[in-house]
């Protein structure tokens, strides 16, 4: 088949496969409208694909419901070989499409790390190519799935290919991978495929002007040329000032029409089921017209030769879905209806219950209690399986056939509870919009606000706090522990969005959690972790700091598998900083880490991530920490993050390394329009960053500037760490009350604290604010208390400045000691800016210290650095490809690009370059 004006696509497309053949994995998403050729073109690849083994699946507008129904249809060849596959991923696998009933729902990335395995494991034997047409009728989990899997594909010998309408692909998970957007063709090209197509020449001028009208859409010009051969009015509804889809679709309900009834209703009967089983057909249609065994076989013939339908191996597929809408919208109502009651009855109800409710579902026209609760049945099921989405959908059908009322607002309320979980806000949105007011329980008032509440968060938008609030109140006269987590969600939403909301604030929160007594029995991970909050901001930092202890305990005592405990990730990470606890901050962050790799865990993950990341930093191992903020993007990027605010994480790292372009860049969207602005946390962050780009590059006055404004504010997490920032930039500007109103606060706060870290930062403080003869003493105890910790920067900076000291006191040869010790230190670190400062210092003492080469200068890009670091901490191959969520082959093909850069041959050398 010839496609005319297609020649830049299918090169592409070739040089894909060819790839593949040698190896290389390849993703392409083919994207327009309805018509302009996409399957052609994935028909090409298919055909092209001789050596490669194939697979494909297409979405069905109807099975969009059906959790993971089209990846089991793309992965059906393959399911075999599954038991090949760890056991947590087969189990994940088998629990998603229904074949192992399991405890909990697979994390979908999870599910998305087994496709992978099995994908890549195939792929060792023979390249593959994987066609998904019309991928935006894929149900929303398997599309997720096959998304996380094409951005992890790059030496595998895997093709994944996707066909989608333009209108819709920036609304899925596909926006960000590599696109060919799909026009009309050229007017040269369209009058060649118009010619190739018409069964007779005709003029010329009404030729061009028929033309124009099909906007260079193939699938118009080629019905045009039929509709003209069948002898059809010229322009057959082309003039009509509609859509061109909704042109084409009436096209063909005029050629469904010309049909005899009983062809028309076995059509309905394949539109209405998307399976295509052609038994299934067989057995519908004799139920709706007993003794039409014979004339089906004369149907099916019919619509073949109308050029409607396909079928291949017992199975009939329509040409294309704008006929499948045609025959489906264009049938009455109550025949709909009636074809949906026979396939509910035809349908297996053991092997496939949810397709027997949906149908069930669609046979009616009002209110019916019995499929309802029918619906809500195979809505557990479908969460059991981790389809979310499916869950929502069929929560909202049987919420459709419920009166109106609160047993109908309770079912909407848990359709909309499956989408948040799902990462759909808006659909839950949508779900919300549909809540009935005033229907006599405050409680689903209550837990409406409370979803509200949470999707504000997912969407950054403002209000979220309030809501969270608002419903805490609610509950608090009947539900305690519902109205403490409440509380809690109020105060995580704090810490991620920027507008907390008029007459709200986090000290009214703490108010509430200090007025919310516990429910009976032993207090929870999150009882504790919401009195260490309540505390922290309502009343002052001293008095909290027992119970923000009792807190981070709390997260310690926990297994990793705890929900509390994986839930409030976050919350116990922040204690530990408050604490300055760095013991704690790493355990908690590797042990909540490996759990979330272990389960797939992938929001989980990316807390877990930013705290390894953190934790990484503090202890001056920027190459690590640098690999986990690659990680973080990565992850961010799989689950739809935001990724504006992901860009910006690894900011304080480019400040520790004195890169001033990307530290700017990395907090610059704290400059952007308000509304757009992320919240607390993000805002700290970016202001430490650049205090200590600052600090570095000896810009006192701007140090002070950023770090007052966060004195000022005290924020809870990052409020207290940037104090030792502050003394130290206002002493060296000469503002001696600024800095003795820091070292106050900062006093109170880590004498209670009491931690080597937090005692250390205070020796180091007040030192810079002592005479001579104390100064050294006190520089003396914070280097022995620093040196017990893990906190490097912290301590070399200590060194720096009692080196500095030392050189201002004409102790030239003590301050050599300490400048030096700083100079390697930071040197080691990369951290750039404070390794020239110390080098200047010490070229004051007659003293010259050797430049080292940048820490990373090999070009390794991200996903490089990660797999590098790893591999030179001892990690094998195959334990690389589950933390990174990678195939083997792909680790193989990252190290031998790393060893070639590097020039080593080992994992050993690998280890010690990168140190």
């Amino acid at each position: 088949m010839v496609l005319h004006g297609r020649e830049a696509e299918l090169g592409e497309l070739d040089g894909l496969l060819r790839r593949a053949a040698s190896g290389r994995s390849g993703v392409l998403v083919l994207a327009g409208p309805a018509g302009i050729g996409k399957t052609a073109l994935l028909e090409h690849a298919l055909t092209a694909a001789s050596t490669l083994r194939v697979a494909r699946v297409a979405g069905i507008e109807t099975e969009q419901e059906l959790g993971f129904a089209g990846l089991h249809g793309l992965l059906l060849p393959f399911l075999g070989e599954r038991g090949r596959l760890p056991a947590p991923q087969r189990d994940a696998l088998e629990t998603a499409f229904g074949m192992l009933t399991a405890a909990a729902p697979p994390d979908l990335f999870l599910v998305g790390l087994a496709t992978l395995s099995l994908l890549a494991d195939a792929a060792a034997e023979r390249a593959l190519l994987l066609v998904c047409d019309d991928a935006q009728w894929l149900d929303r989990e398997s599309l997720r799935v096959l998304a996380f899997v094409a951005r992890r594909l790059d030496a595998d010998g895997i093709v994944l290919l996707f066909g989608v309408r333009e209108d819709q692909v920036l609304d899925t998970v596909l926006r960000d991978l590599p696109t060919i957007p799909l026009a009309g063709l050229a007017a040269t090209d369209a009058a060649a495929l118009f010619d190739a197509a018409l069964p007779a020449a005709i003029d010329r001028v009404v030729a061009e002007r028929l033309l124009t009208r099909t906007d260079g859409n193939p699938l118009a010009i080629l019905e045009l040329a039929r509709g003209l051969g069948e002898g059809l009015p010229a322009d057959f509804g082309f003039g009509e000032p509609l859509p061109l889809d909704r042109r084409l679709e009436a096209r063909f309900r005029r050629v469904v029409e010309r049909l005899d009834e009983f062809t028309q209703d076995v059509l309905l009967v394949l539109a209405a089921d998307a399976s295509g089983d052609y038994g299934l057909v067989r057995r519908v249609v004799e139920a709706l017209r007993p003794d039409s065994a014979a004339a089906l076989e004369q149907a099916a013939d019919h619509a073949r030769r109308a050029d409607l339908i396909v079928t291949t191996l017992g199975a009939a597929r329509f040409r294309h879905p704008l006929i499948r809408s045609a025959v489906y919208n264009g049938a009455a109502a109550t025949r709909r209806r009636r074809v949906h009651a026979a396939l509910a009855e035809a349908v297996d109800p053991i092997g496939d219950a949810d397709r027997r409710a949906w149908h069930r579902a669609a046979a009616l026209d009002g209110p019916d209690a019995e499929v309802a609760a029918e619906l809500e049945t195979v809505a557990i099921r479908a969460r059991e399986r981790g389809g979310h989405l499916a869950q929502a959908a069929f929560l909202r059908r049987a919420a459709e056939l419920t009166p109106v009322g609160a047993q109908r607002n309770a079912r909407l309320l848990a359709a909309a509870g499956a989408a948040l979980v799902a990462g759909a806000p808006h659909l839950a949105e949508q779900l919300l919009d549909l809540l009935t007011p005033d229907v006599g329980v405050p409680l689903l008032d209550a837990y409406a606000r409370r979803l509200r509440g949470f999707l504000h968060v997912m969407l950054g938008r403002a209000g979220a706090v309030p809501l969270l609030f608002e419903a805490a109140q609610s509950f608090r006269a009947t539900d305690a522990r519902t109205a403490r987590d409440t509380l809690l969600e109020a105060f995580d939403a704090v810490i991620v969005v920027a507008h907390i909301g008029a007459g709200m604030s986090a000290r009214r929160i703490a108010a509430s959690a200090l007025d919310t007594p516990p429910a009976p029995g032993a207090p929870s991970i999150a009882d504790l972790l919401l009195d260490a909050h309540a505390e922290l901001v309502g009343r002052d930092h001293v008095s909290a700091v027992p119970a923000m202890r009792r807190g981070l305990d709390a997260m310690l005592a926990a297994g990793a598998e705890e929900g509390d405990a994986a839930r409030w990730f976050l919350l116990g990470v922040l204690l530990a900083i408050e604490l300055w606890d760095i013991e704690a901050l790493g355990i908690c962050a590797r042990r909540y880490g490996a759990t979330a790799r272990r389960h797939g865990a992938l929001r989980m993950l990316q807390a877990a991530i930013h705290g390894e990341a953190t934790h990484e930093l503090l202890c001056g191992r920027f190459t690590a920490a640098a690999a986990r903020f690659a990680e973080f993007k990565d992850v961010a990027a799989a689950i739809g993050a935001d990724l504006r605010f992901a860009d910006s994480s690894d900011a304080l790292l480019h400040g520790w390394r004195g890169d001033e372009e990307r530290t700017l860049t990395a907090v610059a969207v704290q400059a952007g329009p308000e509304a757009e602005r992320p919240g607390g946390l993000q805002v700290q962050l970016a202001r430490t960053a650049l205090v200590v780009l600052h600090l570095g590059r000896c810009r006192y006055p701007e140090a002070q500037r950023t770090a007052a404004i966060v004195f000022d504010e005290d924020p809870p997490h990052f409020g207290s760490v940037v104090l030792p920032d502050l003394i130290e930039a206002a002493v060296r500007n000469g503002d001696t009350a600024t800095a003795e109103r820091a070292l106050h606060r900062l006093a109170e706060r880590a004498e209670a604290a009491g931690t080597p870290w937090a005692l250390g930062l205070l020796a180091r403080a007040r030192a810079l604010l002592a005479d001579d003869d104390t100064a050294e003493e006190l520089y003396r105890e914070a280097l022995t208390r620093l040196t017990s910790t893990s906190v490097t920067p912290e301590l070399a900076r200590t060194r720096l400045l009692y080196g500095e000291w030392l050189r201002r006191r004409r102790r030239r040869r003590d301050a050599r000691v300490e400048l030096q010790g700083a100079h390697e230190l930071f040197e080691q670190m990369g951290a750039a800016a404070f390794a020239e400062r110390a080098r200047t210092e010490l070229a004051g003492t007659g003293e010259k210290a050797r430049p080292r080469l940048p820490e990373n200068s090999y070009d390794l890009t991200p996903r490089e650095l990660q797999v590098a670091h790893l591999a030179g901490a001892g990690v094998t191959n195959q334990e690389i490809a589950a933390e990174l969520f990678l195939s083997v082959a792909t680790v193989e093909y990252h190290l031998r690009k790393i060893f070639r850069k590097l020039g080593v041959t080992s994992r050993r050398e690998l280890g010690q370059r990168l140190r």
